[in-house]
């Protein structure tokens, strides 16, 4: 299989949420009128900071039934906005970059590729977490789903990343670690790139993607291949 010599003028999206680094906010003990991990409100609004997609609090279990009262949807938008209020504050209190991270990102920039972020976290979170890990510099745009017509899996939202960067479709890749970001990278038509490591229930290699690799620091190489061998079909995004 043939590989390019390097990644100039190739454009490289990745996924944010462990990709490229690893983040688990826990934010709910700040204050008493927050949900905290004892909550059934708790895990769904921690996944909707993370996504972007604030969900409607559930119920986690009989024995939280008879502590306390299901959450009203009414008051979801208040409990969100509390919740990210904290979560800014503290957003990067258990976060750091996968190792390898910086110097893989560094690698990719002097080979000449476009890094952009492509995450369905909201971009305002996506930027403040970069900020705060010292990862802004390495990449040219961060899209979040609040930028893009629809988030991943949609194709849009990898077709408007690359965009916002200059990219071409044909000479892409997406790198993520979950089945939205493998979808997302087959909607748009481009190679999906998978990480082991990443934030997902399922076994990665049964996502789909077009290659699968069990360290940060094989990124590169791996961009090359699928570059070469996976030239994307023009899908008219």
């Amino acid at each position: 299989m043939s590989e390019l010599h390097d990644l100039n003028g190739a454009t490289i999206a990745f996924d944010l949420e462990r990709n490229p680094g690893r983040h688990r906010p826990r934010p709910g003990r700040r204050a008493e009128h927050h949900p905290g991990p004892g909550s059934p409100a708790a895990p769904a609004l921690r996944r909707g900071a993370a996504d972007g997609r604030p969900r409607r609090p559930r119920p986690a279990g009989a024995r939280l039934r008879r502590r306390r009262a299901p959450l009203g949807l009414d008051r979801a938008p208040t409990l969100v906005e509390r919740f990210i209020a904290v979560y800014l504050d503290r957003i990067a209190d258990e976060s750091a970059p996968f190792p390898g991270v910086v110097e893989v990102l560094t690698e990719l920039k002097a080979d000449g590729a476009r890094l952009v972020v492509c995450t369905n976290k909201l971009t305002n979170l996506s930027v403040a977490l970069l900020d705060a890990v010292g990862l802004t510099p390495h990449f040219d745009a961060v899209i979040g789903a609040d930028l893009a017509p629809a988030p991943k899996p949609d194709g849009r939202h990898v077709a408007a990343a690359i965009a916002a960067v200059g990219g071409d479709l044909a000479r892409a890749v997406m790198v993520g670690d979950s089945i939205n970001d493998a979808l997302g990278a087959r909607n748009a038509g481009v190679p999906g790139l998978l990480v082991s490591f990443g934030y997902t229930e399922d076994p990665v290699e049964t996502l789909g993607a077009d290659l699968v690799i069990h360290s940060f620091l094989d990124v590169p190489r791996a961009c090359k291949t699928l570059l070469a061998s996976c030239p994307a079909p023009n899908t008219g995004l």
